[in-house]
This record gives structure tokens, sequence and C-alpha cells, in this order.
């Protein structure tokens, strides 16, 4: 019964293999899910997802495979939902606070609810909209979607609305570990360890466990060694287009910024407008009172560091191509010339741009911005971010 499921993850484009789907039957065969829809979808996952950007994928597959109960006869639905009664237990306890208890009314227990519902499964002969007692849409009936009862379990229904279900059969999660989606701030930090360089450094204060058993094996006692802790050695500078075109993509931007502060020990940050110029700023409050010049922060930071320019590159061709072509203020330089120089300093770079990748042949400043910096601009997707890893580690 399980083949389509198995054929229904590969159409999916999840990657499981035959030897995996036999370890998910044989955990099936010894029990490990027998009455528990989680443990079942849980077993499924760890068995045959081996790459957190397929969940989503798998979730989708998933709900394909099992969402058609409603061509299975009432009677069969009851002979393979045998629910042990410690097992209702163990779910009230595990869904319900005190506080939720308390309100239950409409049946009198979660043990009366599964009950009620095993009777309405088996009374039930079709669809039902409407109304307080079915297995249907819409209504006050404690059983169905789209309805709304203080306590209840939620079939077919994509979201929480009242957040008032004690059980939800088909919730769907990790949609953001796609690797084709914007990002949250954990996606990020996981596509920006690839950009890891570890040295030790500082105290010795770690247990050096291998250097301990071989001076201890040398000299006959025991020899404790330390050593320094490790520690991302790479160097990052970090500069931010805002304002402007810029302002929709505030929410992922903070995120990147937020999860490369917590990456990156050696990490410098400067914001810029549309292109980069004479003068660049850390506080957006003080952008015309507090500039540190470009020129300055080309002689200050080495060539060792990794240097990532984050924007959407969207603007007049005129403000990356001409002297005076900036849209706040008169620049005697053109902005492809400054972007130059950063990219000679630093010869490991990198444009991030938060715009989806199929939409960049529609902005002619994108397609200069990519010319600049001779195709390495990636998008801000996870498959993105990590292809951009790539680039700066070679």
């Amino acid at each position: 019964m399980f083949i389509p499921f198995f054929e229904n993850l590969r159409k999916a484009g999840i990657p499981v293999s035959l030897r995996e789907y036999l370890t998910f039957l044989e955990g099936m065969k010894k029990g490990l899910a027998t009455h528990d829809i989680e443990a079942f979808y849980y077993l499924a996952r760890v068995s045959m997802v081996k790459d957190e950007r397929n969940i989503d994928k798998f979730d989708r597959a998933f709900a394909a495979s099992f969402e058609g109960l409603s061509e299975i006869t009432f009677d069969q639905v009851l002979e393979a939902v045998d629910i042990p009664a410690e097992w209702l237990a163990k779910m009230a306890e595990k869904h319900l606070s005190d506080e939720e208890k308390a309100e239950i009314e409409a049946l009198g227990g979660f043990d009366k609810l599964m009950e009620t519902l095993r009777e309405r499964l088996k009374d039930q002969q079709g669809r039902h909209q409407g109304g307080n007692k079915w297995i249907g849409t819409a209504g006050t009936s404690p059983f169905g979607a789209y309805g709304y009862n203080p306590e209840g379990v939620r079939i077919g229904q994509k979201e929480s609305r009242h957040q008032r279900a004690v059980k939800v059969w088909d919730k769907r999660e990790f949609r953001n570990l796609d690797d084709t989606v914007e990002l949250g701030t954990r996606n990020i930090k996981v596509a920006l360890k690839r950009l890891r360089r570890w040295a030790r450094e500082g105290a010795a204060e770690e247990l050096d466990l291998d250097g301990t058993i071989r001076a201890t094996a040398e000299h006959g006692y025991l020899d404790v060694k330390t050593r320094p802790e490790r520690h991302n050695a790479v160097k990052v500078l970090l500069f931010l287009d805002v304002g402007g075109s810029m302002d929709p993509h505030i929410k992922v931007v903070e995120e990147l910024f937020s999860a490369a502060r917590s990456e990156f020990k050696h990490l410098e940050y400067f914001y810029f407008h549309n292109c980069l110029y004479e003068g660049v700023w850390r506080d957006n409050r003080r952008r015309w009172d507090a500039q540190t010049p470009t020129h300055e922060v080309l002689r200050t930071y080495g060539p060792d560091y990794k240097c990532i320019f984050v924007g959407d590159a969207s603007m007049s061709p005129y403000e990356i191509a001409y002297p005076g072509g900036a849209n706040e203020h008169w620049n005697a330089e053109a902005g492809q010339v400054w972007l130059q120089r950063a990219r000679e300093q630093w010869t490991s770079n990198l444009w991030i741009n938060p715009v989806p990748e199929k939409y960049w042949e529609y902005t002619h400043s994108i397609g200069m911005i990519r010319e600049i910096f001779e195709d390495r601009m990636v998008p801000m997707t996870l498959a993105g971010l990590e292809r951009g890893m790539r680039e700066l580690t070679r």
C-alpha cells in the first residue's frame, strides 16, 4: 500500500532510494508507528529525507498520498483506526493545557471527543456542509474544517483559524526550507556555514583529547594537554543597500544581517544607497553627517576579506555608468569605478540580490551590475546563497 507513496516522493523530486524505502517498511513492521499519525509521518520523513531542503516537498507528497480517505468506506476507517485508550490519554496530555481542558464543554472531554468521532464516522454516509454534528465544512461541529468549536479535530484545512483544534491531521511545516524560497535567519545560517574557515585562537582552555592520550602514553602518567578553541576565522566585509526600492526587502536583509553577525566573528559592515560611491556609513540616521570615505574603507580592510554586496541592483543606468548620475548627490566618479576598485581590493567578492532571479533580465541596471561582477550575482534563496558561498571559497 505504500508503493504509491514512494512513487509520489520520487515524482516530487526527492532522491529517495529503494534502501531508504525498505528501512521505512522495516520500521513499520517493527511497530514504530502503529497508532500515531505523527509518529508515522516522522518515521517516513526520517527514513526517506536526507536533506532539509526537501522537507516541504516531502510534506506535499505525504499529503497527496494520504488525502484519499473519502474513497474509503467508513467501516474500513474504523477497522484501520483502532486507537488504544492509553494513546488517547497521552494525546490529551500532549495537546491540551490545563486551561484548555477546563474550557472543553462541547462533548465533555477528549476521550468523549474521539469516541464521538468514531461514531460519526460510522453513521455518516456522505459529505456534510454546515451544522453542528456531522464531519464536514463550516458550522459548529467539532469535526472537519472552516467552522468553529471550542474543541475539535481539524480535518482538511490548510491553516488554523481559531487556534482551537485539539488535533490537526494535515499540518504542513518547514515550507521555508525549500531551496527556491526566500529565507529566514535560521536558513541563512545554514547556508553561511559553508563559508567557515576554522582556526584555533585564544587561550589554551579546551581539552586536547588526542594530545592528552599521546602524552600520557609517552610519559607513563596522566599528562593533560589543552589547546585554544576553534573559531571561524573568515573575515567578511558586508555592504548593504538601503532605501528606495530596497524597502520591500528590509525584512529578509535584516535576517541576512542578523545571521551574518552571529556566524562570523570578523564581520565589518557599511550601508550605501543604490550603488557604491565615495562615501558609506554605519548609522542610517547619520548618513549625511557621519559618512566614512570609501577610500578609507579600501585602505583599512585587507585583501583577505570576503566582500559581499547586498542590494536589488535596481536603479537608473546613469547611476552606475556616469559621473553625476547619483540620484541624491553629485558623484564626481561613476559608480562602476568604485565597484571596480572594491573588486580589485577584495578579489573574493559577491553580489546577493533579493529580487527573484527570473526577473533579473527585465531590469537594465541588474544586467550592468552582473557584468561588472563577472556574473557573481546570486538570488537570496538557500540554493543561491550556497552557490555564492562556494564561489567565495574558491
